[in-house]
């Protein structure tokens, strides 16, 4: 059988060819899966997907047609399938339900201490020769408090930094987490986690409940000096409020890894087009803001273990196995 994969970064693609390798045939495309790029697909029997290519209905009975029965989505999150469509339609699909929490919690990390201590003002001054410290003041970690929005695998993993660093620690979650909890971490409401925290940091999945969870009455709420990062999902927050409160000088530092309308931009070179988001422009136009596209899973740790869970979910397809990763079984 061969796997059509599409959205495959350059340095994936030796990772994914030699994963497969003996096992299945793999082709890798650099485009990603849209309505637009669906009829590829036609003759394979299984696809693979980024977290930002697009599977709403139109796509899914687009490869349905051309005979795809399996997807295997290269990500956590799985809000860009339109599960039910696929279950309809009778097809496969199976994510990666876990990989290196450490790659994403250390990325919020860089993220917050990098928007608290100039680090890309700084570097970008020195560049010029120019070594003088006005405006690159920033603030010990030490001793403040960090409040965690979801205390899952990466928020636990984001915690022990933290607690490294000597912060006090402040959770919000459906359930308490044992090991933050040893870490001395206090469980509190989302208002008083976001009202006292110096550092607020969000690990939690994409849900209708979740959407802009950290909406315009939140962000009233934080510190006007607080750190605000986002390496989840961009839906989490509510970027045109953001925007808004940034126009009025507040927040330290604002560090955004994912952006909820990120889809056709994110993975993608846009510099020699005119980015038509208003919103995104904005952003990144401000001095205490940072934006990465969506990178905090790519370390070589992280993109081994997705290959590999992407392997075994194939080959859980093609020998009748289910495991915890597929999120609509085969029919």
């Amino acid at each position: 059988m061969e796997i059509l994969a599409f959205g495959v970064q350059s340095d994936e693609k030796p990772l994914i060819e030699k994963a497969f390798a003996g096992r299945h045939e793999v082709r890798c495309l650099d485009v990603f899966l849209t309505e637009d790029t669906a009829a590829i697909a036609a003759g394979h029997e299984a696809v693979s997907t980024s977290v930002n290519c697009g599977l709403g209905h139109r796509v899914l009975q687009t490869l349905a047609a051309g005979g795809t029965q399996l997807v295997v989505q290269r990500s956590t999150g799985f809000n860009n399938i339109d599960l039910e469509v696929a279950e309809r339609l009778g097809m496969t699909v199976a994510r990666v339900s876990s990989y290196s929490p450490h790659s994403v919690a250390e990325f919020a990390w860089t993220l917050g201490m990098a928007v608290n201590r100039r680090i890309v003002r700084a570097a970008n001054r020195t560049r010029d020769f120019d070594f003088r410290l006005d405006g690159l003041m920033g603030r010990d970690m030490h001793g403040r408090t960090a409040g965690v929005l979801g205390t899952g695998k990466i928020g636990e993993a984001f915690t022990r930094i933290a607690h490294g660093f000597g912060m006090r620690l402040l959770g919000w979650d459906v359930a308490e987490n044992p090991a933050c909890v040893e870490l001395g971490m206090e469980y509190v409401s989302k208002e008083r986690l976001l009202a006292e925290s110096d550092l607020v940091t969000l690990h939690v999945p994409l849900m209708p409940e979740t959407r802009h969870l950290v909406d315009a009455e939140a962000l009233r709420t934080m510190k006007n000096d607080a750190i605000l990062v986002n390496s989840s999902r961009g839906g989490l927050i509510d970027s045109r409020a953001l925007v808004d409160q940034l126009r009025e000088g507040r927040f330290t530092g604002v560090g955004l890894d994912v952006y909820e309308a990120e889809a056709g931009l994110f993975f993608l070179d846009k510099s020699l087009e005119t980015v038509e988001d208003d919103t995104l422009a904005r952003l990144v136009t401000f001095p205490n803001v940072l934006v990465t596209s969506h990178q905090a899973y790519y370390t070589t740790d992280a993109v081994g273990q997705i290959v590999d869970a992407t392997v075994r979910n194939v080959l859980d397809y093609t020998e009748g196995r289910r495991s915890e990763n597929v999120l609509v079984p085969r029919s």
